[in-house]
């Protein structure tokens, strides 16, 4: 697992640059652009080709990756890039007849994704939307290709393909000004596609070769839209929970959506760095061992992996707890964003927090279910958790407001989780749930001494230190370097597996580093 570890690490790495570029994006287009009917269409019609299509995209991609591993296991690598290309050519169907449709209704389409807009911010919209609509093929080539290099294991590039994305967009926000506004809009299609481009040279050294072939009735295509439905089905419930917890809030006090929206992008920025690694590395990997029957190590990669996102995200739980007010006022609190904003931002950041470690291992037993082909039992109990979330969001909305709505979403979280332990005990049997339960007391025994540090020292410095933001950075960023420690140390004296390995590799890189060579 010391080679799974090195490969999540450097693939947190790649996200996080990443997303820092995605951040810059939207610093450079509204510095040019401002918030005006420019930006406002421009931002419409780039989301309706991702809202359309990347939750089949999603499905598909998911679905894939077990059933290549299960065709390469049995008919070898010549038929399961034969399955791959046929997969590719009928979504470049699908997504081109997909396209023209939107194309012809476009005008309505984009009234559904923005009622408000008429006069010239709707012209612009369903001009802009009819050139990006054309990205949803793009999209749906994007999402076989980065599956196929995960199972190759080449998870670098699939977690570089946001950098080249984000640039083509920058520069094509500052020279539009020059060339016309168009060249923004032509320049986001052209990032859509550059996430293709920038694989095909990868794809080609792992053994794909393209070749112009459709079957329709092939056994594996079949089999991989009985698999796609219930897992498409299981991001739609996601979707649904969003809309649902937006539509209650918009029946609270003014700014209520606003701060579940910004607690809500902190708490997936997270999950993008640290879980979305997790899972892109693990997943392919669980679907190999499933394919190839080796009981053994597939049950420790699901004890290993789950143990990974236990020791990342609880202290990133806790902590975002404890400095939830300091971390929104830190971020967000200038401007218009005032104390009350903040204070509502804060405490919907807290009660999503609570879940957090519910959102992580629910995305890990997902696979690890979709790995032995089981699409149902995830959307089983992600329709159940659903059903929990709405009823207690109708009953903590009366006592908590918008924050009852952020907690309802980590409650049934939680639940989810538990119900998907329990399904796959009854799957496969024991798979090391003892190990799992040990890592987690001791994890949450150090997180929550951390917990309790970092909020006495925390109190203490912002007392010493006084001022604007220089301070806040000041005693912010030193209060999770001295958390950061304390759990840090906790986690080593209580003797942690995975900790002791993580260290093994750091020790491992320093002396190659030092000696110029690594002893093994």
């Amino acid at each position: 697992m010391s080679n799974i570890a090195k490969t999540t690490i450097g693939l947190m790495f790649l996200t996080l640059i990443s997303k820092v570029l995605g951040f810059f994006r939207e610093l450079c287009l509204g510095s040019v652009y401002g918030a005006s009917a420019f930006t406002d269409a421009y931002i419409i019609s780039q989301n309706i080709p991702i809202v359309i299509f990347t939750s089949v995209a999603m499905a598909l991609g998911t679905s894939y990756i077990p059933l290549f591993c299960d065709i390469r296991e049995k008919s070898g690598d010549k038929e399961a890039i034969k399955f791959s290309n046929n997969l590719i050519n009928i979504v470049v169907m699908f997504c081109s007849l997909l396209a023209i449709v939107c194309m012809i209704f476009t005008e309505p389409l984009v009234k559904i994704f923005a009622i408000g807009f008429e006069g010239e911010t709707l012209k612009l919209a369903v001009e802009f939307t009819r050139i990006l609509i054309v990205g949803i093929i793009f999209i749906g080539v994007n999402d076989v290709l980065m599956p196929f290099l995960q199972i190759n294991q080449n998870y670098a590039v699939p977690g570089m393909l946001g950098i080249p994305y984000n640039i083509v967009i920058i520069i094509s926000i500052f020279i539009s000004p020059k060339f016309g506004c168009k060249v923004l809009i032509y320049g986001t299609l052209l990032a859509i596609l550059s996430k293709v481009l920038f694989q095909i040279p990868f794809a080609k050294k792992k053994g794909y070769k393209y070749k112009a072939y459709i079957n329709f009735k092939d056994k594996n295509i079949k089999k991989l839209l009985l698999l796609v439905a219930p897992v498409f089905v299981g991001v739609a419930v996601n979707q649904v929970n969003g809309l649902v917890d937006k539509t209650l809030a918009s029946t609270l006090v003014e700014g209520s959506i606003s701060s579940l929206n910004y607690a809500n992008k902190l708490n997936e920025f997270v999950m993008g760095i640290f879980i979305v690694s997790i899972t892109s590395v693990i997943y392919p990997l669980l679907s190999k061992l499933s394919a190839g029957n080796n009981k053994e190590e597939f049950n420790n990669s699901i004890v290993k992996s789950i143990n990974y996102v236990i020791l990342l995200v609880i202290p990133i739980s806790i902590g975002a707890m404890v400095l939830s007010t300091p971390i929104v006022k830190l971020l967000f609190e200038r401007g218009a964003f005032d104390l009350r904003a903040t204070q509502m931002t804060s405490s919907a950041l807290f009660c999503y927090s609570i879940g957090i470690i519910g959102f992580g291992l629910r995305d890990i037993l997902s696979r690890v279910f979709y790995s032995i082909q089981d699409t149902k039992t995830p959307m089983v109990n992600g329709a159940i958790a659903m059903a929990l979330n709405i009823v207690l969001n109708l009953i903590l909305i009366r006592y908590m407001g918008h924050a009852g709505l952020a907690l309802a979403t980590s409650i049934s979280a939680l639940v989810c989780i538990v119900l998907l332990f329990r399904s796959l005990r009854k799957k496969i049997g024991n798979f090391g749930e003892e190990r799992i339960a040990f890592v987690f007391i001791k994890t949450l025994i150090s997180g929550v001494v951390m917990g309790i540090v970092t909020t006495i020292f925390y109190d203490f410095i912002s007392n010493i230190v006084r001022g604007g933001m220089i301070s806040q950075i000041v005693s912010l960023s030193t209060s999770v370097l001295v958390g950061v420690t304390v759990y840090f140390i906790g986690v080593v004296i209580l003797k942690i597996d995975e900790v002791n390995e993580a260290i093994s590799i750091i020790k491992d890189k320093f002396t190659t580093k030092r000696g110029g060579y690594s002893a093994k």
